[in-house]
C-alpha cells in the first residue's frame, strides 16, 4: 500500500511539473521576423514594407499582458498591423480587448490596424458579434469582411483583401477580390484551409492563423485533423509556406484554447517585411 501511494506521488509530481512547464510555455512569447524575398530575384525591391501580425489571442486564455506585448514590440519598425481573428469566445471577455487595442494604437502604425475574424468570434450572438466589432472600429481598427482596400505605400498600390472565415463557410473569394485595383495583394484571413482554394485568385502574400502552431505539438498534432486534414498531411501547420507557388504564413497565435498549455508550440507575435515592386504591366487578376 505504501509503494502504491509512493508510485501515485511520484507521478502526480511528475504530471504538476510537465503542467507548470506547458503553462509556462504559454508565457513565452516569441517576436518571429520574416524577410520575404522578393518574387524577381534579380530585381531589387522599391521599397519595404512592415507588417506586424496577431492572431488567435484568445483573451480567456491569455497569458501576456498589454503592458508586455508593448515592451516586445517598443522600438520596432511597423507600418500596419494585421489581426487574424479569433479575439474571444465570449461577451464578457469584450472588455479585456481594449487595453490591447490601446496599446496596438500606441505603436502609431502610419497605416493602420486591419482586423479579419477567426471562427471563435463568430461563437457570439449577433447583437454581442456587433458589440465587437464596434469596439474594434472604436479604437480606428477597419474590420474587412469579404472586402477590400487599397493603400498608398511609397507611392504603390496595395491591396489589404481581408477574406472571411472558410471554418464557419463565410469565406467569399470572388466578392473579396472584387473591384480590386492593380498592385500588390496582401490577403488576411484567418483559416489557412482556404489557400487550397486560391489557385485562380492572385496574391502576393497571404496572413492566417487558427492552428496555434498544434499548441499540442506533441508527438505530433493530430487533434488538428478536424481542422484541416489535408494541410496536416502536407504538414502545413505553422510558419511560411507555398501553395501553388504563392507564399503564406501560418501564426502560432497569442492566445490559447480548452486547456491554457503548449507543448512543442510557443505564442508568437511576428514582423514581416514585405518586398514591393512597381506594378508590371502585363501582371493581371483572374477571378472565377
Amino acid at each position: 500500500m505504501i509503494l502504491l501511494l509512493s508510485v501515485i506521488l511520484i507521478l502526480f509530481t511528475i504530471a504538476m511539473l510537465l503542467f507548470y512547464k506547458a503553462h509556462r510555455n504559454t508565457q513565452k512569447v516569441a517576436l518571429n521576423k520574416i524577410n520575404l524575398p522578393a518574387l524577381n530575384s534579380h530585381q531589387s525591391p522599391d521599397t519595404f514594407f512592415n507588417v506586424l501580425h496577431i492572431s488567435d489571442m484568445h483573451l480567456e486564455k491569455i497569458s501576456i499582458s498589454p503592458e508586455q506585448l508593448y515592451r516586445n514590440l517598443e522600438g520596432e519598425k511597423i507600418d500596419l498591423i494585421a489581426i487574424t481573428g479569433d479575439f474571444l469566445d465570449k461577451k464578457r471577455s469584450i472588455p479585456k480587448l481594449a487595453p490591447y487595442l490601446k496599446i496596438f494604437n500606441r505603436l502609431d502604425a502610419p497605416f493602420g490596424i486591419y482586423v479579419v475574424f477567426g471562427n471563435h468570434d463568430y461563437h457570439l450572438k449577433q447583437k454581442d458579434f456587433e458589440i465587437l466589432r464596434s469596439l474594434l472600429r472604436e479604437y480606428g481598427c477597419k474590420t474587412l469582411q469579404n472586402d477590400n482596400e487599397t493603400i498608398i505605400v511609397n507611392g504603390q498600390p496595395v491591396n489589404i483583401i481581408g477574406v472571411d472565415d472558410f471554418h464557419t463557410r463565410r469565406s467569399d473569394l470572388q466578392l473579396s477580390f472584387a473591384h480590386l485595383k492593380e498592385g500588390y495583394n496582401l490577403v488576411l484571413t484567418h483559416d489557412p484551409n482556404v489557400v487550397l482554394n486560391m489557385k485562380n485568385y492572385h496574391y502576393d502574400y497571404l496572413l492566417s492563423g487558427h492552428f496555434h502552431g498544434g499548441q499540442i505539438h506533441w508527438p505530433k498534432p493530430y487533434h488538428l485533423a478536424k481542422l484541416g486534414r489535408v494541410m496536416m498531411k502536407m504538414n502545413m501547420i505553422k510558419g511560411l509556406h507555398y501553395h501553388n507557388e504563392k507564399p503564406f504564413y501560418i501564426s502560432e497565435g497569442l492566445g490559447q484554447t480548452s486547456i491554457n498549455i503548449r507543448i512543442g508550440s510557443r505564442p508568437e507575435m511576428t514582423l514581416h517585411q514585405l518586398p514591393i515592386n512597381k506594378i508590371a504591366k502585363e501582371k493581371t487578376l483572374i477571378v472565377v
